[in-house]
């Protein structure tokens, strides 16, 4: 009786353990699938932001987009049930975990601040193949 014991106690503390693994390696795999999400989106759009819905400057940088009138594809991560998650892989990726986070072309811009002196210095048109704001 007390080897049977012995054997549901071991038994009980491998399954622990897996459980513990196992739990640890879906959220890796969890931040894996929303790392790539993120970079999936900014590969298939030319502009893309992430945003929160309610954020002003969220709102400053897509007003400059659409003064531009260039439309972002935006990502409301405040609407979506994983962006929480999407939000953390996003700051593994840059830096930085505040929103908005603007890409054009692949490349990160950074974020509203980053974004309206890309605009004011014209870097955000050059980006963009926009030639000059006589263009606009």
């Amino acid at each position: 009786m007390a080897a049977a014991g012995r054997i549901g106690t071991a038994t009980v503390a491998l399954l622990a353990v897996s459980a513990i693994l196992l739990g640890l390696s879906w959220k890796g795999s969890a931040a894996a699938t929303k790392a790539a999400f993120v970079k999936k989106t900014v590969a298939a759009h030319d502009i893309v932001i992430f945003s929160k819905s309610y954020c002003p400057y969220c709102r400053r940088a897509k007003s400059v987009f659409k003064e531009l009138n260039k439309e972002p594809y935006v990502v409301e991560l405040d609407q979506r049930e994983d962006g929480w998650d999407v939000q953390d892989a996003l700051s593994e990726i840059v830096g930085r975990r505040t929103v908005p986070q603007v890409f054009i072309n692949g490349k990160h811009i950074g974020g509203s601040d980053d974004t309206i002196e890309a605009y004011e210095t014209g870097r955000l048109a050059e980006l963009l193949g926009i030639n000059s704001k006589d263009d606009l």
